[in-house]
């Protein structure tokens, strides 16, 4: 069995107002078994806190080290983490 993590990325730059989270959420649609939200920080910073196979979420994370084409993305972060399981879906939070 694969090993399920939790992970938390934080992607910096111009992230806000360019689509980026529903380009997450599309990321999320086509890897297939994350689960977990992505939303907008007050910083102007992106957080998405994903669980799910390791892989899949390094999947995930290197697709938002780049972004969507109108995004400018400064630095990405990820923080591996013991998966809690809260979660059924993923979705995009406001």
């Amino acid at each position: 069995m694969a090993a399920f993590a939790r992970a938390e990325i934080v992607v910096s730059g111009l992230v806000q107002g360019v689509g980026f989270r529903y380009f997450v959420q599309r990321r999320v649609d086509e890897i297939g078994g994350i689960t977990g939200y992505v939303k907008n920080l007050y910083n102007g910073d992106v957080i998405t806190i994903a669980e799910g196979e390791r892989a899949k979420l390094q999947k995930l994370f290197e697709a938002q080290k780049s972004g969507p084409r109108s995004a400018i993305v400064q630095r990405a972060t990820i923080d591996w983490r013991e998966a809690t399981n809260e979660f059924i879906t993923f979705e995009v939070r406001h």
